[in-house]
């Protein structure tokens, strides 16, 4: 599993894949940061946090879509599968490399934080639940992109169908007046949405992160089972 992560994060990086992904995210994140900072006036990145999802909505898929699609298009699924490691661990291996480039772009927006705080009386609490969210739904949301990248060998389709996936789950708690009542709370849990904002409340609920940890298992599995079904056709 190890040698998959590494060869991952080197294709990432010995490309201009990682470093424009990163400057993109840091751009849009710069500018969330520091707009909403100076138009409220006050030392407060929760409006920048509260638009960061739907940034992980396009971003996430972005990273995912070529992982497993490529393997397939290029033919080089079957010398992967000749390393000794299990279907579950190839997947994760990937997983994890992804996830990295992932959380090194969340790792540059400390610097916005660590200005505002800089610059103001930042709330410490709100900002620790807030990134913590951020890493939950970013893992939760690459677990579900790298499944849209497992259903098929096209890198424009698996970046379609994981946009699909994401903002499906980014807007399940925002079509409820059109969800029958007793199937409300149903459509509340699944959004993802709604869990980070309970977090960037500055709560952390086990409720939330058994739902994220639930969603990356999901994800994961999904996508090494999608893997295994390869020696059946």
């Amino acid at each position: 599993m190890t040698a998959i992560y590494r060869r991952e994060l080197q294709a990432y990086f010995n490309s201009p894949m990682a470093y424009m992904f990163i400057s993109v995210f840091l751009l849009l994140t710069g500018w969330f940061f520091f707009s909403s900072f100076f138009l409220a006036g006050q030392a407060d990145i929760r409006g920048a946090l509260e638009l960061i999802p739907l940034l992980f909505v396009f971003f996430a898929p972005a990273l995912t879509m070529r992982l497993i699609s490529e393997e397939k298009r290029n033919g080089t699924l079957e010398l992967l599968v000749t390393y000794p490691v299990t279907d579950l661990q190839l997947i994760l291996g990937k997983y994890l490399a992804a996830l990295s480039l992932l959380m090194v772009a969340v790792a540059g927006t400390l610097t916005y934080t660590i200005t505002v705080a800089w610059l103001g009386n930042l709330d410490g609490g709100v900002a620790f639940t807030g990134y913590l969210g951020m890493i939950l739904m970013g893992a939760a949301y690459t677990a579900v992109g790298m499944y849209a990248s497992s259903l098929t060998d096209n890198q424009f389709v698996g970046f379609v169908l994981g946009i699909a996936f994401t903002l499906g789950l980014f807007l399940m708690d925002k079509v409820l007046f059109f969800v029958p009542t007793a199937l409300v709370g149903f459509f509340e849990f699944l959004s993802i949405d709604a869990h980070y904002h309970s977090m960037i409340r500055g709560v952390v609920d086990t409720r939330d992160l058994i739902y994220y940890f639930s969603l990356i298992a999901l994800g994961v599995l999904l996508a090494s089972r999608s893997l295994s079904r390869r020696k059946w056709n």
